[in-house]
């Protein structure tokens, strides 16, 4: 004769299992409403270089939040009121971003609607599963909105910004060499030579990529704020210095070689060496940072015990 309990276990994965199928469905609704935009935006990332970290984005954000599930702290329960008012938020910002032919260029519009549907997203995990499944998967579900498209004017100063920067830090590496060099702007002059630091040159792409990386690993492999702020305010400058290393390494084949390095595969599919050795920093920072770790937990073991 079945128990009490036995008929309790069945209700409850009933419930569960009713939970993830009402989640999962208004997550596919939710991308079918913002298809039009969700297209537009995986046609940037397809086929525009500062765009192609997007097709990143949510695999590694699922990967993530796997990779935690077993870190969940407290019970999954309802919190429909806490997601609803995030869903009038993401409601009010969705608005917003359609309403393009009065506020906001195509641009600014396309990154707002974004940003509104990821904050949909938000709004069912808090609603359907808690705040405290919330808090324990932060990270990947924050760095779900980097999903949203930066719009055209932010790129453009990013890139301005890593140019003069990459031109400054490499005008820098050749001071030592004892070589007379000028700058103007962007421009390096040599006796022999003249290079243009151009938009090309100032690695967005791979910075961004760069900056990704370090996110991760500082979520990953560091465990207090003030060692991962460390850590990720150190990537822009990481980035600069391996654009600099790169210009100043082609400069220098170039004069000293033979002129064609400035064209040849090493300057345009040559990123990845470059890129790596911006992370060969990082992950020697990385490596610093969790000594450092290391030796604050052991005094506060030590005085525990004792």
């Amino acid at each position: 004769m079945p128990t009490a309990e036995n008929n309790i276990i069945p209700a409850r994965s009933a419930s569960v299992h009713a939970r993830d199928v009402v989640f999962c469905m208004l997550i596919g609704a939710s991308i079918l409403v913002f298809w039009r935009q969700i297209a537009s935006v995986l046609q940037l990332a397809w086929h525009v270089d500062e765009y192609t970290h997007i097709l990143l984005i949510l695999p590694v954000s699922l990967a993530l939040i796997y990779l935690e599930r077993g870190k969940l702290r407290g019970d999954v329960q309802y919190s429909p009121v806490a997601g609803v008012l995030v869903g009038l938020v993401a409601l009010a910002i969705g608005i917003a971003g359609k309403m393009d032919a009065y506020r906001f260029s195509g641009s600014i519009s396309l990154s707002v609607t974004i940003f509104a549907l990821v904050m949909f997203w938000m709004a069912f995990v808090i609603g359907f599963y808690g705040r405290s499944v919330f808090w324990s998967l932060l990270f990947p579900l924050l760095f779900l909105f980097l999903l949203v498209p930066p719009p055209p004017f932010l790129l453009d100063k990013a890139v301005v910004y890593l140019q003069t920067a990459s031109t400054e830090a490499t005008f820098a590496l050749f001071k030592p060499t004892g070589l007379p060099v000028l700058k103007n702007g962007f421009l390096l002059t040599f006796p022999t030579l003249q290079i243009e630091v151009a938009k090309e040159c100032s690695g967005i792409r791979s910075s961004i990529m760069l900056l990704l990386t370090g996110l991760i690993l500082a979520h990953l492999f560091l465990r207090s704020f003030w060692s991962k702020l460390i850590f990720v305010l150190f990537i822009v400058p990481f980035s600069v210095i391996k654009n600099a290393i790169r210009i100043f390494t082609l400069s220098m084949l170039a004069m000293y070689v033979n002129p064609g390095f400035l064209y040849g595969r090493l300057h345009h599919e040559g990123g990845i060496v470059f890129f790596l050795i911006a992370l060969g920093g990082l992950l020697f920072l990385l490596w610093i940072l969790q000594r450092i770790e290391m030796r604050r937990v052991r005094p506060e073991r030590i005085t525990s015990v004792a």
